[in-house]
């Protein structure tokens, strides 16, 4: 399984920008597909993740700006980011799980077994 991620970039605080993130050899129809993110000094974090029946989950800081979307003809997770912040800034990691992982472990990334090469998203203020 391969996952190409794109959309990163430098903004201001207040806009927005839309990640994607492409699979091959895993069909995100099925299996989870989610997004985590890391800051410098700071661990590896939930963002988002949406389950095979579009069923969405979100962190605390991301319910209300941040939208998680499939595009299952793309085969592509999507995340689109509004009223970014600065404290947004990290290097954003989609994941793919093998597992219909249940609600309860959706968000530990321990479960994840694909990841993503990581794309940056700096927020300025």
């Amino acid at each position: 399984v391969q996952l190409q991620a794109s959309g990163g970039g430098l903004v201001q605080a207040g806009a927005s920008l839309r990640l994607s993130c492409t699979a091959s050899g895993r069909t995100f129809s099925t299996y989870p597909g989610a997004w985590f993110r890391q800051s410098p000094g700071k661990e590896r974090e939930f963002v988002a993740a949406i389950r095979a029946g579009y069923m969405t989950y979100y962190s605390d800081p991301a319910r209300g700006r941040f939208t998680i979307s499939r595009d299952s003809a793309e085969n592509t997770v999507h995340l689109q980011m509004n009223n970014l912040k600065p404290e947004d800034t990290a290097v954003y990691y989609c994941a793919s799980s093998s597992l219909r992982l249940p609600s309860g472990l959706i968000r530990d990334s321990t479960r994840y077994g694909s990841w993503g090469q990581g794309t940056l998203v700096t927020v300025s203020s």
